[in-house]
């Protein structure tokens, strides 16, 4: 027995070391699986304006609102009153200052007329000197007077067509802060007015997929709430990534990642509103 055990004991060890130089041969020569890209890249965004299309429209000075007819949803444009600022104290200093470049004028010609005559009767040796010096000065100061009055009538002037608050844009009042009779500060705002005709989608992509992604690119939008999609292409890709704005509704998702806030321009008409969370899918 101890005979046949040795060199069956053999012939399994060179069976196993067979096998095992086999297998790292195999290993060796196989190469490493690695993950592929999925086909599309999946990001959420809203539905935003374009610079300049969505104004928030506010008072450089404070007063009580006299005047304030337009509602959200109404249509305005560019150039119309939108809201009127009480300004019964404002107009009478207008008035008062306008009154005072004219008695300066008055003066002006007042000693217009002193400062020639003096002068001519210091050259026919019956005036002095003094008498035509003073008519110039008083001249001169009549006229410091009527400058500084004019200076304060176009201040003036300025403050009360401010009072007048007229629509930057064509647009839709799309938010109204505030009401009729309520007393405002400088730099209050009244209400928000977007073109409703200028949107596009800013969405948010992994910066992961942030190589991925291209100007000219065609993107899918999608929406909650209603059927089908619509196309759109990127038309900007920023240079930066930026912290996470909008909460994943996937829980599964990272919200402390950064992403690429993206611009797509939407190539066809959409019923999304202004504001609206979006689903775009990038090919």
């Amino acid at each position: 027995m101890k005979r046949l055990i040795v060199p069956l004991i053999g012939l399994a060890l060179v069976i196993i070391t067979v096998v095992q130089v086999r297998a790292n041969r195999v290993g060796q020569a196989a190469p490493p699986v690695r993950p592929s890209a999925p086909a599309h890249i999946v990001a959420e965004g809203r539905v935003a304006a374009y610079p300049g299309a969505e104004v928030t429209v506010g008072s450089d000075v404070a007063g009580t609102i006299e005047k304030l007819d337009v509602h959200e949803q109404d249509v305005v444009h560019k150039g119309d009153v939108i809201a009127t600022l009480r300004a019964d104290d404002l107009r009478a200093a207008l008035g008062e200052a306008r009154a005072r470049v004219g008695e300066a004028d008055a003066d002006i010609r007042l000693y217009q007329l002193e400062s020639e005559r003096a002068q001519r009767l210091f050259r026919e040796d019956v005036g002095s000197k003094q008498a035509w010096e003073k008519s110039e000065r008083d001249l001169d100061a009549a006229r410091a007077r009527r400058a500084s009055a004019l200076a304060e009538a176009r201040r003036l002037e300025a403050v009360v067509a401010k009072t007048v608050i007229k629509a930057p844009i064509d647009g839709v009042v799309i938010t109204r802060m505030r009401q009729r009779g309520e007393t405002i500060n400088a730099g209050d705002s009244l209400m928000t007015i977007a073109d409703l005709h200028r949107t596009r989608v800013e969405a948010e992509v992994d910066e992961f997929d942030a190589s991925r992604i291209r100007n000219g690119n065609a993107a899918t939008i999608s929406a909650e709430g209603y059927d089908g999609n619509w196309r759109g292409v990127i038309e900007e890709v920023p240079g930066n990534v930026i912290s996470r704005r909008l909460k994943p509704q996937d829980p599964s998702k990272p919200i402390d990642t950064r992403v690429l806030l993206v611009k797509i321009a939407l190539t066809e008409a959409t019923p999304l509103k202004l504001g609206q969370r979006v689903e775009v899918e990038f090919r």
